[in-house]
């Protein structure tokens, strides 16, 4: 590996309902060095809830961020201490999620409209820990995506100790459209995330939003320091068996979809036996096999209500048994 690459030089989005423990530690077996993200996590639910739950994973997972949702410095400061004591290589402010119900909780995208306030956020957490503090943000909000929104944002939130910016590089229209709406109707700007690092070369600079081919990763890396994918790794996961050789430069030979079969039977196993259900590891996995024969059968099998309330691990084994076995290690 070339250790003077950016460690987040390839990043896997943090997403609700998805990004999950299981989800990371799948993601892992297919990339040694994408960087990793939980989905976000409120302070509130650190504060006031399980936090064993919300913060347990797999030390197979690392390098790995906690996301953080919030607008309250000293609660902010609070759970990046957590996360630095469970363990987690870097915490992330959310500046970018536009659903309604986080805008009620007054943190997400709308709180770059208070770019200070962010600042005395990121500064809290900064002092606290040892640990990066990184912010993933939007490019604007609302009909405001002017170059200088973004850039002013960026140089005051710089000012309280975040030195990597994650610009998932659409505005995020905080009124008349849904969260699925904001990732698709908002215009792709990436052009801004260029100029962020023209004018900031002292920061990490990540780009984020609609990079769904080796192509247009390769196009971005020419730019910014790094990416972030989303959807496309989930949905199309072998894709992240790209990642090592192509973007860190190594030359370990990226792992069999074989051996992802077997160490996610494994894995399921455990999991089963700490009281998880089958099905919250399996529906993880059903895009393994995109695009080769046997596709369908495996998805198929995976889904199969009954057979996954058997709960036996391997259910996995028998799904990847349906697929062609001269391609299942292509």
């Amino acid at each position: 590996m070339d250790n003077s690459l950016s460690p987040w030089r390839f990043c896997v989005a943090p997403m609700m309902d998805w990004t999950d423990r299981h989800c990371r530690f799948f993601h892992r077996q297919l990339s040694r060095h994408a960087r990793l993200y939980t989905e976000m996590v409120t302070t509130g639910a650190l504060i006031h809830g399980d936090v064993p739950r919300h913060l347990d994973f797999d030390p197979a997972e690392h390098p790995l961020a906690l996301q953080l949702g919030g607008s309250e410095p000293d609660d902010l400061a609070r759970c990046a201490r957590l996360a630095e004591r469970w363990g987690y290589d870097e915490v992330n402010l959310n500046c970018g999620c536009p659903s309604e119900r986080v805008q009620r909780g007054a943190f997400g995208a709308c709180l770059m409209a208070e770019p200070a306030l962010v600042r005395d956020c990121v500064k809290a957490m900064a002092d606290a820990v040892a640990i990066p503090v990184t912010v993933k943000h939007r490019i604007g909000i609302d009909r405001v995506d002017s170059y200088d929104f973004v850039r002013d944002f960026v140089g005051t939130v710089a000012d309280g100790g975040a030195a990597v910016f994650i610009v998932h590089a659409r505005s995020a229209w905080l009124k008349g459209l849904s969260p699925k709406e904001n990732r698709e109707v908002p215009p792709l700007r990436y052009g801004f995330a260029a100029r962020l690092k023209a004018d900031f070369p002292r920061l990490t600079i990540v780009l984020n939003g609609g990079l769904a081919d080796v192509a247009a990763v390769d196009a971005a890396l020419a730019q910014v320091d790094g990416v972030m994918v989303g959807r496309h790794a989930y949905h199309e996961p072998w894709f992240l068996a790209e990642v090592d050789r192509r973007w860190f430069a190594d030359a370990q030979a990226a792992p069999a979809r074989e051996a992802v079969v077997a160490a996610m039977r494994d894995y399921a196993a455990r999991a089963l036996a700490a009281g998880a259900p089958l099905r919250a590891v399996t529906r993880h996995l059903l895009g393994l096999f995109q695009g080769l024969p046997g596709a369908r059968a495996w998805r198929r099998t995976l889904s199969d209500s009954g057979a996954l309330a058997a709960g036996d691990a391997d259910l996995i084994l028998a799904a990847a048994a349906q697929v062609r076995a001269p391609r299942l290690a292509a």
